[in-house]
């Protein structure tokens, strides 16, 4: 069944590459959420991410309690070397797209996109979020998804744990960008090991004291906390099937590669914290900046609020997944 309200694919006339944006729901306000940009296998492919990704913002949003709905944008690069000349193309061309939604759909960086693309969008209408701080925008959206993973893992822990020390434990992050980097440096007394498809990140991991694993094996790796950072899908039947770990929160966005992935985790005992509630904290952070004016500290307030949320839909009858989708889906009603 099509559940979203609007899918527009575009060849961009400037660039030649397909850009394309989606929104599920509009219910509770405009469809906001990041850019996407990437080479994917076909145009298909994208799509179907950017209807997932989108589907996710909706839910992300009602949990957070955010008054918007779910949108998602993707730019599908094609096989040519992305030059300067040519990403400030198809980054007018995507520009020109969010521009003709007049409003009813934001956009926000994502894999590939950073506060310097947001400006570009900018030149053809106020429809980004996260420009430079230069700029008048919070810039990087990373310390505060971090702050939210962090806030999420507390409450998890206290669950699995019986309480929110880690001192002790083994504590394994898949992917040591932006954010993974950040929760890692957060998290006090546990032996954390990380793995990155970026080789040259493995230094840095080593400076900070850090054990490292390589990405396939990941997974494999015998642990209290497993925390995705990276792309999505990690999570499928067979993956899951196979993890030693008590409890998984981390900030990659659709981490299931399909719903039933969530049943598999909880007949298993595993504790999985719903990645619509613990990646929440850059676009709650943001949206306090940038939309409501609030300084620092009560945007960062908001974030930690990402603890209770968690704390709410751990407990009870079901899944974890279960629980936040029916608190999404009636705020939505609502």
């Amino acid at each position: 069944m099509w559940e979203h309200e609007e899918l527009v694919v575009r060849r961009g006339a400037r660039s030649g590459i397909t850009t394309m944006v989606a929104a599920h729901s509009r219910v509770l306000g405009p469809a906001i959420g990041g850019c996407r940009m990437k080479r994917y296998p076909q145009v298909g492919a994208a799509i179907d991410d950017v209807l997932r990704l989108a589907r996710a913002m909706s839910h992300k949003c009602a949990v957070a309690g955010v008054p918007y709905g779910g949108g998602k944008s993707v730019i599908a690069l094609d096989e040519r070397p992305l030059t300067p000349e040519l990403r400030r193309a198809v980054l007018l061309d995507h520009a020109d797209l969010i521009a003709s939604f007049g409003g009813s759909y934001l956009a926000g960086p994502d894999i590939g996109t950073g506060p310097d693309d947001m400006l570009v969008f900018r030149e053809k209408g106020p429809y980004a979020f996260c420009v430079p701080e230069s700029h008048g925008g919070v810039g990087s959206s990373s310390v505060p998804t971090a702050t939210g993973v962090l806030a999420a893992l507390r409450a998890g822990a206290r669950q699995v744990f019986g309480g929110e020390d880690l001192t002790g434990r083994r504590v394994v992050i898949s992917g040591f960008g932006a954010v993974g980097a950040r929760v890692a440096q957060g998290i006090e007394g546990a032996e954390i090991i990380v793995s990155d498809v970026d080789e040259t990140k493995r230094s840095a991991a080593a400076g900070l004291g850090l054990g490292w694993v390589e990405p396939s094996e990941a997974l494999q790796v015998k642990a209290d906390v497993f925390i995705p950072a990276a792309v999505g899908g990690v999570l499928s039947p067979e993956t899951a099937s196979e993890l030693d770990v008590a409890l998984i929160v981390g900030p990659a966005n659709n981490q299931l590669t399909e719903d039933s992935v969530a049943d598999l985790l909880d007949e298993r005992g595993i504790v999985w914290v719903p990645d619509v509630v613990a990646s929440a904290g850059g676009i709650v952070y943001t949206l306090a900046r940038e939309v409501d004016g609030l300084d620092h500290a009560a945007a960062s307030a908001r974030v930690e609020a990402i603890e209770s949320t968690v704390a709410e839909i751990l407990p009870g009858p079901g899944t974890p997944l279960s629980r936040a989708l029916a608190l999404a889906e009636q705020r939505l009603r609502s």
